[in-house]
């Protein structure tokens, strides 16, 4: 268990039912501490041969998972409730707030703090690096429990999708057991 407000790289891997059909390696660096959590997704190889979505306007979206989009859910320990975030190499990006595990908690969704993120794009990189503040993470909470993940988008359509942990037999990233990385906010 990482307990470390440094960052450090997680390797997500590709679910076997949803297999990439170029040669790709996907791959996370986190950190947490007072002012938010950082989290720069790496996604190497023939990222020529996906469809990335063209920036746009920054801003709340919804479907982004339909398409390219970067994941990380959240939640405190000991709680069922927990946090979704996608993240758009667009510039947009969504936040929602479950109960339980695929229980949306719209009632208590309110406008969430938007996320600072910088995407940079070359014929074998895709990098996006994104600052989410502190308020936007469920409270109070000494230690999260993180669940991150990836749908990659490829030009004929075909999405493969990745995580740290895969617990079902298809692509679930909403399942509690995905929710492998530990970390908690530094003791000052």
């Amino acid at each position: 268990m990482n307990l470390d407000a440094r960052p450090n790289l997680h390797s997500l891997k590709c679910h076997p039912a949803t297999p990439a059909g170029l040669p790709l390696d996907v791959s996370v660096s986190v950190s947490l501490n007072h002012e938010g959590l950082r989290l720069v997704y790496t996604v190497s190889g023939d990222t020529a041969g996906l469809r990335i979505p063209p920036a746009t306007e920054p801003g709340p979206a919804d479907g982004l998972w339909q398409h390219t989009c970067l994941e990380a859910f959240v939640a405190a320990q000991g709680d069922v409730a927990y946090r979704e975030f996608n993240f758009s190499p667009s510039g947009q990006w969504a936040a929602y707030r479950f109960a339980g595990e695929r229980q949306r908690d719209t009632a208590n969704e309110g406008p969430s703090v938007p996320p600072a993120m910088q995407s940079i794009v070359t014929p074998t990189r895709l990098t996006l690096d994104v600052h989410l503040p502190t308020v936007a993470l469920p409270s109070p909470a000494e230690l999260f429990h993180f669940a991150l993940s990836a749908v990659i988008e490829e030009h004929d359509g075909r999405l493969s999708y990745w995580a740290l942990q895969h617990p079902q037999e298809r692509p679930d990233f909403h399942h509690p057991a995905g929710r492998t990385l530990r970390l908690a906010l530094p003791q000052n």
